[in-house]
């Protein structure tokens, strides 16, 4: 099960496009609501991120957050204009800029 949740969300394919050796995708679909409501997805997540710090020889719980300078500056834009753009802009560089 858990190998066609993470099929899914690696590849982005569409849920009728699942491979036929995974489960049926309205048996996927119901774990992974389950899974999402129990939060067993968010444990999951955090064992993975833990184990993946500690095996690159890092510390499990990070002990610095870093901001891009980009994503600082155009949240302090204060054009009405321009806000919708910054707000854009930061969600595109927090993904690649904030790191725990």
């Amino acid at each position: 099960m858990l190998n066609a949740i993470l099929y899914l969300l690696w590849t982005g394919c569409q849920w009728k496009a699942l491979p036929k050796d995974l489960p049926p995708r309205s048996t996927v679909w119901d774990y992974l609501d389950r899974w999402d409501w129990d939060g067993t997805l968010t444990r999951i997540h955090h064992a993975l991120y833990v184990e993946a710090r500690e095996k690159a020889g890092r510390e499990a719980c990070p002990t610095l957050g870093i901001i891009d300078s980009q994503s600082a500056k155009g949240a302090q834009k204060g054009a009405p204009r321009s806000t919708p753009r910054a707000a854009t802009l930061a969600r595109r560089c927090l993904g690649a800029s904030v790191t725990f």
